[in-house]
Order: C-alpha cells, then structure tokens, then sequence
C-alpha cells in the first residue's frame, strides 16, 4: 500500500504534501531531520492521509493536491479526517 499524506508544522503554520510506502517511517524521517525540505520546519504532525493501491495512484494525487496551491484548500480537506495517530 501507498500513502498520500499531508504534514502540519504549527510552530510555522506550515503544511508539507508527500507520498510513501510506510506512513509511519516516513514522518520519523521528517521529524529527525532527514528531510532536506522539511527539516527546518519541524516538528511535524500528520494531519490527512489516503491510502492508494499503486505508487502511481498515490504519486498522480500528490500532484494533484499539490497544483491546489491553496491554503484553504488543504484546510477544507482536513477538516475533517480523523488523525488515528494523534
């Protein structure tokens, strides 16, 4: 399985959009500094993820999200998911 997921960084009111094969490595990475583009920004919550199939699918919704460029947008989408990590 493969994961689209959205990042939240409250200390910068910043959202970060990725894709991975394991949701849980991945944000270990992001909060240990391993990201180049993230470790600035840390520390990181997960606040939406969907799970995909096929890498592609998960990749193809990633662009997706991230075309939105939109604030609001992500907001709208999180509103509502529930975060069973938090």
């Amino acid at each position: 399985m493969f994961f689209t997921y959205i990042l939240y960084s409250e200390k910068f009111d910043r959202f970060y959009i990725g894709q991975t094969n394991d949701l849980i490595k991945r944000i270990l990475r992001h909060n240990n500094g391993y990201v180049h583009s993230t470790k600035a920004f840390k520390p990181w919550k997960i606040v939406y993820f969907k799970e995909f199939e096929t890498r592609a699918k998960s990749m193809n919704y990633e662009t997706y999200l991230k075309n939105k460029k939109s604030k609001d947008f992500i907001i709208n989408l999180i509103k509502d998911f529930i975060n069973p990590f938090i």
